[in-house]
């Protein structure tokens, strides 16, 4: 089985480097499973139904969320009623959604889990017994179980991925933007990436206008973000698992029109 995981999709220039490209991506790597993370994808921050059902729509099985999972209102009417959908599982539990699914296709049971990293980022519950929990809960329900870690410091998502080798088929880091270079199969057999980048305009610094967070910095007064425009960037890897849903590679994708 191949599995591709998606980088942050960013506004309107990422959903449609989606429509354009993802089927023959699909193609081209045999892939069996996508995931994408859409916290993003609805204006450059937050998802909604339109946009949600528009990533469904062109393939995507499951959509991950992050810190901006609130930023349109509407989500809140609709994320209890979508099994492809889950946001950070370490959000207080009063809160809608979930914070994992299990999706089967291809005669696999694929649970997809959703956590947000604490360093730098708002106060909320521990990832990393976050997971473990999860893990009690999911015993012997999934086949393979894949986390999109959304955090910002990389060393918290490196610590992370090391909690969890051998104990999850891979773990891919969200959230930065900007992808890196140090995707490997850990020693334990669990895929790791400490970012997957973003899927959204290229000439931007994080998707958004360069102006905008230019002026930003020079002369720290706050401005509308506003997405950028322009040629798209693809951030992704592939997951490569053999019939025993042994983690054999991880490949790094990263394309632009």
């Amino acid at each position: 089985m191949n599995i591709l995981c998606i980088g942050d999709i960013v506004g309107r220039p990422g959903r449609g480097y989606i429509k354009k490209n993802l089927s023959s991506i699909i193609k081209e790597y045999n892939i069996d499973f996508v995931i994408a993370n859409g916290e993003n994808c609805a204006g450059g921050v937050g998802i909604t139904k339109s946009t949600y059902d528009e990533l469904v729509g062109v393939g995507v099985d499951a959509i991950t969320l992050g810190n901006h999972t609130w930023a349109k209102k509407e989500v809140i009417e609709f994320i209890d009623k979508e099994d492809r959908l889950v946001r950070p599982a370490n959000f207080p539990e009063s809160n809608p959604g979930k914070g994992y699914t299990i999706i089967k296709k291809a005669d696999k049971r694929i649970a997809v889990v959703n956590l947000c990293g604490r360093v730098f980022m708002d106060s909320i519950d521990c990832p990393f017994r976050k997971m473990d929990s999860i893990l009690a809960e999911i015993k012997d329900k999934a086949d393979i179980i894949i986390v999109d870690f959304h955090a910002e410091a990389t060393s918290e998502k490196q610590a992370f991925g090391w909690y969890m080798d051998g104990r999850v088929t891979a773990v891919f880091g969200t959230h930065t933007h900007i992808q890196t270079s140090d995707e490997r199969v850990l020693p334990k057999g669990t895929g790791y990436i400490t970012d997957v980048g973003m899927t959204g305009p290229r000439n931007s610094v994080l998707g958004v206008e360069t102006d905008i967070i230019i002026n930003k910095f020079l002369t720290m007064m706050p401005g509308r973000f506003e997405v950028a425009e322009g040629e798209a960037i693809f951030g992704a890897i592939v997951l490569k698992l053999d019939e025993y849903n042994t983690l054999k590679e991880i490949k790094r994708l990263n394309f632009y029109e």
